[in-house]
């Protein structure tokens, strides 16, 4: 029984057995890739920065396979730590990353094909490195006043520019008497001024925020909105409806 260990460009032999040259051409090999799911698109890269929740789908690629039975096992662990949080046994897998932090991924592909083993585990990705993605820290903020009057500028309310890594997010908006008028769940979405499909009254309305974020921040945000329903961007002054 032979077993061939791979963990660069070249086989090494752990048994003491001699192979000819032209048999690394037959060998099995892997080139493993990443994909990640952004708001621009998909980007395929070994390492990624990003905000949660982040898709990431990764593929083995193995190659040279021929008779060889294949068996796969993704390990993904934080930076820091030994011990796996998720193992998945399939050639390509896909995953959801919603915790905060630097995250490690690995696949370790051996090949069987009778007598013969070749395995690329830690020693491979040891000379390679892993696949890594950080998850940033969580941020959230809600604006005080918004100015629905269809100039196209701040005609929506919701959360400022800049939040990142929100897992979960629900936000509702009150009138002065507690009455719900409006409620989402989406902090890329917001609130147009309407109840009903009618626009509310220029005045002070309020915001109820509960969200968590990848890092595993709560945000519990209430505040006063004032809706400037006359005022504009370019004189900066509001006129009373």
């Amino acid at each position: 029984m032979r077993i061939i260990l791979l963990f660069s460009c070249v086989a090494t032999l752990i048994t003491a057995i001699n192979i000819k040259a032209d048999t690394y051409d037959e060998i099995p090999t892997i080139s493993p890739t990443a994909t990640y799911v952004t708001d621009e698109g998909e980007e395929e890269n070994s390492n990624m920065s990003g905000n949660a929740p982040l898709v990431g789908r990764f593929q083995a690629n193995p190659q040279n396979v021929g008779e060889y039975s294949a068996n796969y096992e993704w390990r993904f662990t934080i930076d820091g730590e030994s011990t796996p949080y998720l193992t998945r046994y399939e050639e390509n897998t896909e995953y959801t990353f919603t915790k905060a932090g630097t995250h490690n991924i690995v696949v370790y592909a051996t090949f069987i094909n009778g007598n013969d083993t070749i395995a690329y585990t830690q020693e491979y990705w040891d000379e390679i490195g892993p696949m890594r993605v950080t998850i940033s820290e969580s941020k959230l903020e809600m604006p005080n006043a918004f100015s629905p009057n269809g100039d196209g500028i701040n005609d929506i309310y919701k959360a400022k520019d800049g939040y990142q890594s929100i897992i979960e997010f629900h936000a509702y908006i009150f009138n002065r008497w507690g009455q719900k008028l409006y409620e989402w769940d989406d902090p890329a979405g917001g609130w147009d001024g309407k109840y009903n499909g009618k626009d509310v009254k220029q005045g002070v309305y309020f915001v109820l925020v509960k969200a968590k974020g990848a890092d595993g921040r709560t945000f519990n945000i209430r505040r006063d909105v004032n809706l400037l329903r006359g005022y504009t961007e370019e004189s900066g002054t509001s006129t009373t409806e």
